[in-house]
Formats: structure tokens, sequence, C-alpha cells
């Protein structure tokens, strides 16, 4: 029962769920709050910047505006200036091109093989100049950093775990794969969330590869009968627990230093198995992992607000499962502000105002139709 890919899922209706933070605000040290003031967020009128995009599921927006966007399943790179005039920076037609970032005027990418075959990741100078910075697949193969995890059903009789056909064996460690999904370039490296890795890279300027962190496996969920037939299983496992595999798919930096990360739930992506995405803190020097916050469906993207807010693209939230922008306070024992937005996908802030793309899975009927939204907002932090 492997993870599946963005580009197999599927909008389902959605299961009532609440996001969950990971730790409660506190009151003062007398026990009582002072007429506390929550923070809070409000967001202005959108606004498309580009549309036309095929499957636009990583972005970067520079401080001056300007937009660098991929096409994940058409394997394009586009530049989209303030004006929305849009220019292609990278194709690779067959390949798939994710994970744009940029810094000091150079972008980088990940370029990889639609069945995870190759990966790496490149750059572009300011003259244009396309170079190749590092092999990441050929690094998984190396290291395989989540080999020390173990996902799979728990517990279960040696008879029924042998009705379990390849490729999905009943409990496994961690494979060599690798999807980079987002990159985050900063003065210390590029940062790489790794989807099919199930980690956090960390690759130098001189193209040095290391392991920042690796996600731990699910929080394991009760197989049904329902779920196994679905997936073409043997039924004997109905009533046992199974870990699915995290699945990172952002990486953006706090004020605090600490990396924020997505993921998916590793296994369907919708809310069928109930809202299990989550947001996780890592710290950069030590590989220490947090949970903030779960309780979010299909999450695909993050941006981090001046108060500490942080917004989260919902790929399949909202009441009809069709996509929304969750924006929730690390700490604090508030509820969630909820934006509708179509699939949304890719998220970051820049200033006051939140770029998403949107409509980011494609139609098989009809022309591409992705976007780039932008979204002004105010934050306030309150008091306590």
């Amino acid at each position: 029962m492997r993870k599946p890919l963005i580009a197999t899922a599927a909008c389902v209706a959605l299961v009532g769920s609440t996001l969950l933070v990971a730790s409660p605000a506190s009151a003062n040290g007398r026990g009582h709050s002072h007429h506390p003031t929550p923070p809070s967020v409000s967001v202005g009128s959108a606004r498309t910047l580009a549309d036309g995009l095929l499957s636009p599921l990583s972005l970067d927006v520079t401080s001056k505006g300007t937009a660098y966007v991929t096409e994940n399943f058409g394997g394009t790179l586009v530049k989209v200036d303030r004006t929305g005039t849009k220019t292609t920076l990278a194709s690779a037609p067959g390949d798939e091109i994710s994970a744009v970032s940029s810094r000091n005027g150079a972008v980088y990418y990940a370029q990889l093989a639609q069945d995870h075959s190759r990966a790496v990741l490149k750059s572009i100078s300011k003259a244009g100049v396309t170079t190749q910075l590092a092999d990441i697949h050929a690094y998984e193969q190396r290291v395989n950093p989540d080999k020390k995890n173990t996902y799979g059903a728990i517990g279960l009789p040696a008879s029924c775990a042998a009705q379990f056909p390849p490729p999905a064996p009943a409990t496994y460690a961690g494979t060599v794969d690798t999807h980079p999904y987002a990159s985050l370039a900063t003065k210390r490296g590029i940062y790489v969330a790794d989807a099919g890795a199930n980690a956090i890279f960390k690759i130098g300027y001189n193209g040095a590869i290391s392991t920042v962190a690796v996600l731990p496996a699910q929080p394991p969920i009760t197989l049904t009968a329902e779920l196994l037939t679905a997936q073409g299983l043997p039924t004997c496992a109905a009533g046992y627990q199974y870990r699915f595999e995290p699945v990172p798919t952002d990486v953006e930096q706090g004020a605090n230093g600490w990396l924020y990360v997505t993921s998916l739930p590793g296994g369907p992506e919708d809310a069928s198995l109930g809202a299990r995405g989550g947001v996780y803190k890592v710290n950069p020097y030590t590989g220490a992992v947090k949970l903030v916050a779960r309780g979010f469906v299909g999450a695909t993207g993050l941006a981090v607000l001046p108060t500490g807010a942080v917004a989260v693209a919902e790929l399949f939230g909202g009441s009809a499962g069709t996509g929304q922008v969750s924006i929730f306070w690390p700490g604090k024992n508030v509820a969630k502000k909820t934006i509708a937005l179509s699939a949304p996908a890719a998220i970051e802030r820049v200033g006051k105002k939140l770029y998403v793309t949107t409509d980011a899975l494609p139609s098989e009927t009809a022309p591409p139709n992705g976007k780039i939204t932008v979204l002004p907002f105010r934050a306030k932090a309150g008091h306590r």
C-alpha cells in the first residue's frame, strides 16, 4: 500500500475533522487570562497574476514580485513578471520539473524522470546559464536515509503477510525513491523537501548533499475490509494497524530559524481516511522534528506570515473537498481561518501578499487552467 502521487489523487467527499494544534497556548502565571486578544488575519480580494498553467505545483516569488512556477507534468519552468507576462526558462518534455526557488538572481529547480529513476537539482545563473548542481537520485541510492523507518502493517501474522502482492509488502523499511517536490534557497544552502525520500535534504552551492531530517512514519490507522478490497489487498489484514509513509511537500523557514514542512499522509491524499496531513518543525542544525499541527487534506505547500501564523495550501480541503488555504497559529488555542480556493497547491508570502497556485490539477478534457492567484492580507499577532 505504497503512497500514491499527487498526479493520481482524486477528490472525494470530505470527512469532517478538526485541526489539531500540537501545543495549546498557556495562560498567564496565575492561571487567568486578562481579556486576551486572539491573533487574526483578514484577506482581501483575489486577483489572477497568470493563468493557462499546466499543473503548477511549485512556486517561488521574489521580493520584487517576479514569480517562478513549475508546470510539473509538462516539464517546464516558467517566469512570470509583475504584469503577468510568461517566459519559459527551462523545458524537459517527458520529464517532471519541480522544486523551484531563487536567491540573489539565481534560480534553482529539480528535473526528474516520471518513474523517479533520475533526479537532479539544476541552477540558472543571472546570465541565464543552466548547470547541474547535484544528483539527488545518486545520493538517495547511496544513503537512503529513511531506511531506518518501518512502514506497513503492525503485528500481521506471517500467513496473512505472505498474501500481500509485490510491490506492496505487508511491512517494509524505507526504500530508494526520490521525488524532490519543493526547495528553499538560503544563505546556508538549498533545502529540498523530497516526497520520495521522506526527508529534508540540504544541498550546498558546491553541490554537496546532506540529510537534514527524516520525517517519522505516519500515526497508524486501522485497516478495514473495505479499504483493503479497494487497494486489491488481502482482507485477512482487516483490524490490524498500518503505518503509511510521510510525504514532505514544502519547506520554508520561520523567524526562529526552524524549518516548517508540510506533509501528505502517504496513503490516500484526500479525506477518505480522515484529514491526516500535517505541518512539522525541523531544526536545521540538529535534525530534530516536532509536530506542529495535523488535520489538513492534501497539504502541499505552506507560507510563514510575519506574526508567526502559518498558511497551508490544502489541495483537497474544504467542505466539498475542492481546496482551501488554512491559516493557523502554532501554539495558539484558537480556531484556524480558512479561505476557499480551487485546488491550491503552492503558496508563498511576499510582504503583505500571498501568492497561491490554484486549479493546480489539470483536467483530461479541458485546456490547462492553472493560475497564480494573489491575495492581499493583514495579520495581527494578538496578546494574552
